[in-house]
């Protein structure tokens, strides 16, 4: 049923009026009536109003002067004027401020039919578009015919307000819609709302119509008494919303910019209220705690499996985490790193561990208290570690035999740590801390060690070689600097150890 108010100071017209109304076979009621202007806007300051029936002609407030209060709090307001021929001049100009039609003294029943239907239809198609705009923010499942008459009021009437669970501030099945519904009841008292919940996993919207607002200051004000109200019965939100003032308004951008505002200034273990509507009102985001040169840090550290100092700087993040009430944005990224590069490490191994991982860390930002997060977090990263190193250790050795192996057919060839990545489909960095954990030196030391060692092997099987024709052999770019790898490995010139060999035999 749509609500309708009839403004006419003539007793026997607004009966008339009331009785024929009555007598249609559309979904229309009289809400309520008002013999004036100023009695009417009073009136419909307390009701939700379709759609109002109005005289021009009244004493104290003309109809006009209603008409344009009244669109200032409902733009859109559904309005049919009641003039007799003498008022056709005020008739235009009533016309000029979006009245839905007019109609003659006497009322017939016939043409208040045919307009009522009309204003029926486009009420209609109001309500489907408050669904179809629902739809694209709520779980489907909320969404239903049993709604209440009073939830098809124009969303553009009403405040938007969504709130969000803080994480890590108790267990996340303690509250959810039915108690919050009956919370924000019991808060607007007079005025109707609905909470829905949204697409999004512990994130509630609350619709409620804009006139809760004047028992407030602010809608700040609003906001944070909602917020403290809930905080005392230990559900603990982030809360921001504003006014939707006009039906022209995207909805569901709304909505997001409400929740990208949300999700850039949640804190952790940290209330925030946001007037989302008024710009100052805003709080401005500071600086990480953690910044791109910590976090490169954390991952240099991880790859290089150096357990012991990760925990320790970890230890010392939460800390500063939980004294500063960082940003949990900051708190959601480093999580991601810490996923991306324990996975591409272990995928290096060639184990597929990303989705475990993932799992695991969405666990660990759902559990229900700070402490628990740290504390699980910190056992989750040894864990990690534990496993990794078991299987650098195992496939280190099996693949550090094939490289060897392979490096050993080619020391008389200008072999890179590239040419061994491709040949066996790893990083370069990789092959790079598979020899330096099995050998203890690096790539290009452990190469030319071994080139050497085949020199020593020549030098005595071919005395005759030359020592250019030697180095050319072995791949190194001139006699130079094979002299003086030579030296590096042996303490000795070619030449010299050439002669101690002479010596020997």
């Amino acid at each position: 049923m749509y609500n309708v108010m009839i403004v006419e100071d003539s007793k026997p017209i607004l009966r008339n009026i009331q009785m024929l109304l009555s007598s249609l076979e559309y979904p229309v009621q009289v809400e309520a009536t008002a013999a004036n202007g100023e009695e009417a806007l009073e009136v419909f300051r307390k009701h939700h109003i379709d759609l109002i029936l109005t005289d021009i002609r009244m004493p104290r407030m003309d109809g006009l002067a209603l008409i344009e209060q009244a669109k200032e709090t409902n733009p859109d307001l559904q309005v049919v004027l009641i003039s007799g021929y003498s008022d056709f001049v005020y008739t235009r100009k009533a016309l000029s401020l979006q009245v839905f039609d007019y109609l003659l003294k006497p009322v017939e029943r016939e043409s208040l039919e045919e307009v009522i239907g009309r204003v029926v239809e486009q009420l209609d198609q109001r309500k489907v578009k408050n669904q179809i705009d629902l739809r694209e923010i709520i779980d489907e499942q909320h969404i239903d015919a049993g709604q209440e008459p009073s939830e098809y009021a124009p969303l553009y009437t009403q405040v938007m307000i969504m709130m969000r669970r803080q994480p890590f501030t108790g267990n996340k099945g303690a509250w959810g819609l039915q108690q919050l519904q009956a919370m924000m009841n019991s808060f607007f008292t007079s005025h109707y709302c609905r909470v829905y919940l949204s697409q999004k996993e512990d994130q509630y919207v609350v619709f409620v119509h804009h006139r809760a607002l004047d028992s407030y200051t602010s809608m700040y004000e609003c906001l944070e008494t909602i917020r403290r109200t809930l905080a005392t019965h230990e559900i603990n939100v982030m809360i921001g919303g504003q006014p939707l003032s006009s039906e022209r308004e995207n909805i569901t951008d709304i909505y997001h910019r409400i929740g990208s505002l949300l999700a850039e200034q949640q804190r952790l273990m940290q209330g925030i209220t946001l007037d989302t509507g008024n710009p100052i009102s805003m709080v401005r985001s500071e600086a990480g705690v953690l910044d791109s040169a910590a976090e490169a840090s954390f991952v240099q550290m991880i790859q290089l499996l150096r357990k012991e100092n990760v925990t320790l700087k970890l230890t010392e993040l939460l800390q500063r985490w939980l004294d500063e009430h960082v940003h949990m944005t900051e708190i959601e990224r480093f999580m991601g790193l810490i996923v991306d590069t324990f996975a591409h490490l272990f995928e290096e191994q060639g184990s597929g561990m990303r989705l475990a991982l993932e799992m695991r860390c969405r666990q660990l930002m759902d559990l229900p208290a700070y402490t628990d997060f740290c504390k699980e977090l910190m056992e989750w990263i040894e864990q990690c570690f534990d496993m990794l190193q078991s299987q650098v250790r195992r496939s280190g050795s099996l693949l550090f035999e094939k490289i060897d192996e392979y490096i050993r057919l080619n020391k008389y060839s200008a072999l890179s740590i590239r040419d061994i990545a491709n040949k066996f489909h790893i990083s370069p960095s990789y092959v790079s801390r598979v020899i330096k954990s099995e050998t203890g030196v690096t790539f290009v030391q452990y190469y030319n060690r071994l080139k050497i060692e085949e020199a020593c092997r020549l030098m005595s099987d071919q005395p005759e070689m030359k020592f250019r024709e030697l180095a050319e052999l072995l791949g190194f770019t001139d006699q130079h600097y094979f002299s003086k790898v030579f030296k590096e490995y042996k303490g000795l010139r070619p030449t010299e150890y050439k002669q101690q060999l002479s010596d020997l035999s």
